[in-house]
């Protein structure tokens, strides 16, 4: 499969461009990607202490992506939530390139003066150096995906992911770089079990579901500002990812689980509410396709499956 990816994701062998890790040291792996056995990648990841004020370029780009990614949807982190609730008690993992290999467009739009983040050291700091242009940067972002430990031993929830690619026309994306960004983070640090959170009708689940066979953990939630909400929960397997790239019907997911003969319908709150008690009664538990998901449209409904010896 990696050969395969490679023909697409040729930027994965340039070594100007690396995953990179933005950890403090008392939060980094001890054995990193020693778990899950994958081949994907090879480049040695550069490191970026958060608790470093040298490296505030590094952080106010990554930033930016993010505000930019989900500003537009009103759920952009304030910085005091990235430090304190992500890189405080997690890490934020992606790939990073050296200025020069970048084309003029994604310069453009990576350029620290034309889209400063907002409240930025960069633009309210005296004493902080000001960056003047991507070329005085070592490294710069190209995605960020967030993941934070939880008091379940062994369970991550992915907190956040984007990518420039969201910011850029098709012709000048880096192929795969947001899943390839989430799949470094969960393989980096060995994540067995990965929870997290997407809206109904979002492109996002397209990707998040493929992971491991994605369990419906929660189907509403009025807790969330945003109250139509799906909280997921997979078990990494890596055989799940080369899916998302073939394109191949996963039938180990077939093998065993089985339709319900329900759907959850993302365009009808009633119907995830339906679906939420069903979870609370614990009829479950209950998981989505992600080839079906791949398949159909973001507001077709979803058939809703069960493990086979539930039957």
């Amino acid at each position: 499969m990696i050969n395969e990816l490679l023909k697409k994701a040729t930027w994965l062998n340039n070594e100007d461009i690396r995953p990179y890790v933005f950890v403090r040291h008392e939060n980094e792996i001890a054995q990193p990607g020693s778990f899950h056995k994958l081949d994907w990648f090879k480049q040695k990841p550069i490191f970026k202490d958060p608790l470093d004020i040298t490296e505030i370029a590094f952080a106010d780009r990554i930033y930016s992506l993010e505000e930019r990614a989900f500003g537009p949807s009103n759920m952009a982190m304030p910085r005091w939530v990235f430090y304190d609730c992500a890189v405080m008690p997690g890490f934020v993992a992606g790939f990073a390139a050296r200025p020069k290999v970048l084309s003029k467009l994604v310069r453009e739009v990576l350029d620290p003066k034309k889209y400063p983040a907002s409240l930025s050291p960069i633009k309210t700091s005296k004493v902080l150096k000001e960056i003047e242009s991507l070329d005085e940067m070592d490294w710069v972002p190209l995605s960020l995906f967030i993941i934070i430990p939880t008091m379940h031993k062994g369970e991550w929830v992915a907190h956040n992911l984007c990518s420039v690619n969201s910011l850029l026309p098709k012709e000048e994306q880096f192929y795969g770089l947001g899943f390839l960004s989430k799949a470094f983070g969960l393989w980096y640090a060995n994540v067995e079990q990965c929870s997290g959170m997407t809206q109904w009708g979002s492109p996002a689940l397209k990707l998040h579901s493929h992971y491991g066979h994605l369990e419906v953990i929660g189907a509403y939630a009025p807790v969330h500002s945003h109250a139509k909400t799906i909280t997921y929960r997979v078990q990494v397997n890596t055989h799940c990812w080369e899916k998302f790239f073939n394109k191949e019907i996963d039938l180990a997911f077939l093998e065993h689980y089985g339709p319900t003969g329900t759907f959850i319908d993302p365009k009808s709150e009633e119907s995830m509410l339906d679906f939420q008690q069903r979870i609370e009664r614990e009829e479950g538990p209950f998981f989505l396709s992600a080839g079906e998901i791949a398949q159909k449209k973001l507001e077709d409904k979803l058939m809703i499956y069960q493990m086979k010896q539930q039957y």
